[in-house]
């Protein structure tokens, strides 16, 4: 079944490790708050909470930050966030799709304009690299949750259409609307995931050299600094070789 992106699971893994804990706190609350605000403040009830919850729970956010985020919601304090999607080109042609929340969209068109033209990209309009990507739904489970086998088992049994094994764990992928029902049918079948959330995926890539790579990887870093930017995701492709050096 096809494979989950590797640039994808680096980023992953240093954003981890080099973001400050409260700004990254700060994009999670964010998200749990715009959640509650919009629908039940129980994720129970609320699927696109629940899974907000848990993405919060998956990068070690206390509990009471997360009980926090959802009474600012139901306390009427929280700001009126806009949901904006912006679309560009960075070092070497690769595609981006940029996530925002924000309150000012003027600011933030702004600032993503000048970082991008700073980093050697350009901010594009929409529809611009969207149709290079398509919305899946991914799920994460550690190996400890079964052999390749028995989970790709479960994963069909649920409905998923991809399943991709490393050593890292299992990396599951269905529709973007099917997301909370299979990831409630996998949960029965083989525990809580470790992640559960909604993700571009590119149909097409750019290759690029380990140059090129590293531009790439300062503009993307710059991106997710900002306050308004929840999610960064670019289509770009490298060697393994070069894979290893960053």
């Amino acid at each position: 079944m096809a494979g989950h992106s590797k640039w994808a699971n680096i980023q992953h893994r240093k954003g981890k490790q080099d973001a400050v804990r409260s700004k990254l706190f700060s994009k999670l609350s964010k998200e749990i708050t715009v959640a509650a605000k919009m629908g039940d403040p129980d994720p129970e009830k609320n699927p696109r909470l629940r899974l907000a919850v848990k993405e919060a729970k998956a990068n070690s956010m206390p509990k009471e930050n997360i009980e926090r985020a959802i009474r600012k919601a139901q306390g009427g304090e929280a700001e009126a966030y806009e949901e904006i999607r912006y679309e560009g080109y960075g070092p070497g042609g690769v595609a981006i799709i940029v996530e925002a929340m924000t309150d000012n969209r003027n600011r933030t068109a702004s600032n993503l304009r000048s970082t991008f033209a700073k980093y050697g990209g350009n901010l594009g309009e929409t529809g611009s690299v969207a149709f290079m990507f398509e919305r899946k739904g991914e799920i994460l489970y550690p190996a400890s949750a079964g052999d390749a086998e028995t989970v790709l088992m479960a994963a069909i049994e649920a409905g998923a259409e991809d399943v991709e094994t490393d050593a890292d764990g299992h990396w599951i992928t269905c529709a973007d609307g099917d997301l909370g029902p299979v990831s409630a049918a996998l949960e029965a079948s083989l525990g809580e995931s470790t992640s559960a959330r909604l993700v571009w995926r590119p149909k097409t890539t750019t290759e690029l050299d380990l140059e090129g790579a590293q531009k790439l990887m300062a503009l993307i870093e710059k991106l997710e600094e900002d306050d308004d930017v929840q999610t960064v995701t670019a289509n770009v492709e490298t060697t393994e070789a070069v894979m290893a050096a960053l």
